[in-house]
């Protein structure tokens, strides 16, 4: 008698959920999210192919309809996540999406979307996650944006959105990645939100200098990559001894100089430094040897003199060094090329006397004496 009441329990608990009807606000914002598509865009094979209104888009179970690209809240009444897969759909971001307003997550991302980001997305209010990754969205991002306060993780690279980057970015309390890389971004940074993780913006059109007002507070920060703009100016030291930073790329922008203090204590994460194909002068940093887990770094072709720090030969955890490119001058320390060293890397396109040529380190060969004697306006000194 038990065992037949625990089955019609069960029966009526799987018609619940089957009868179980998504909020009618939510499927007028999925038929225009769908309609804002080109039919023609959508492959009879896709998760969007499967969006059929005849039923129930929450209802389950999901055999035929609705298969794919959306999450359901448990109860099947909200929609909580939109994943569309990478099928090459291409149309506009429809503004009632802003209706779906239980989305955690929106990821587009490897499509053909075009066209503006609709400012009615700021009504996304409990939005986690945001990736439009690798679309062709255009125009700049709403300010309003920053209402947004739940978003986590912001992916909006290798769009063509443009304009300055949104001067209350630092009201997104609970941001802790941010990838803008690859667009047309330009202007200055503005301040970062403070509890950020990872900060992605390469490949863009930003300029001015690195200020430390940009980056006042970030005590968990753990990635930069500013490569591929024209920042310019010097980077000063209070920027290496963030206290989480590990990862650095600002190569290939306008920088001109470098100053690099010692850690304090001898304490810091920082794994890897690139600031390789920017215009700075001056000598090397020795103070590099002194990040006791720094283990790649890159300063090729700047304008580098003087000699190679005889500390970098004596660091233990460096594993990659890049100095090609500049004119250094004298003899490389000889533990670079003893038997047991673990650098690779390159000391070519330099000035430098007595690289053994048998050795990858010196590729390239070293640049003619008439481009060193240029340099330093006579005979380079050893």
């Amino acid at each position: 008698m038990f065992d037949t009441f625990c089955f019609l329990l069960l029966l009526l608990f799987r018609f619940s959920l089957a009868q179980a009807l998504t909020s009618p606000q939510d499927i007028s914002a999925l038929k225009a999210f769908k309609a804002s598509i080109k039919p023609s865009s959508i492959p009879s094979w896709s998760c969007l192919a499967s969006w059929d209104f005849t039923t129930d888009p929450c209802a389950i179970p999901r055999r035929t309809h609705f298969i794919c690209g959306l999450t359901c809240s448990p109860d099947s009444a909200r929609v909580t996540q939109i994943t569309l897969d990478p099928a090459g759909y291409s149309g506009q971001l429809n503004p009632l999406v802003s209706q779906l307003t239980q989305l955690t997550t929106l990821d587009l991302s490897d499509n053909n979307f075009f066209g503006p980001i609709p400012s009615s997305i700021t009504s996304l209010r409990s939005l986690q996650s945001l990736t439009l990754r690798s679309n062709s969205f255009s125009g700049s991002i709403p300010d309003s944006v920053a209402t947004i306060k739940s978003l986590e993780y912001l992916d909006l690279s290798h769009n063509s959105l443009s304009g300055p980057l949104p001067k209350t970015l630092n009201s997104l309390s609970s941001l802790r990645r941010v990838d803008l890389s690859y667009n047309k971004f330009t202007g200055f940074l503005p301040k970062l939100p403070y509890n950020l993780l990872e900060l992605a913006l390469r490949g863009n059109y930003l300029s001015g200098y690195i200020s430390k007002s940009t980056f006042d507070g970030l005590t968990q920060l753990e990635v930069v990559e500013l490569s591929e703009n024209s920042f310019t100016g010097t980077l000063q030291s209070w920027f290496f001894l963030l206290p989480s930073l590990q990862q650095v790329d600002l190569a290939n922008n306008s920088f001109t100089r470098i100053e690099i203090s010692k850690p304090p204590g001898g304490n810091s994460d920082l794994v890897a430094v690139n600031l390789g194909f920017n215009n700075i002068e001056g000598n090397v940093p020795a103070n590099f040897s002194d990040y006791p887990l720094l283990s790649s770094l890159s300063l090729r072709y700047n304008r580098l003199r003087g000699a190679i720090p005889l500390e970098y030969s004596k660091k233990k955890s460096l594993r990659r060094l890049f100095l090609d490119g500049n004119f250094l001058i004298g003899k490389p320390p000889s533990e670079f090329f003893a038997g047991d060293t673990s650098v690779s890397g390159s000391l070519g396109d330099n000035c430098l006397q007595g690289c053994p040529g048998s050795s990858q380190l010196c590729i390239p060969s070293q640049k003619s004496y008439s481009v060193c004697k240029q340099a330093y306006g006579g005979k380079p000194r050893s």
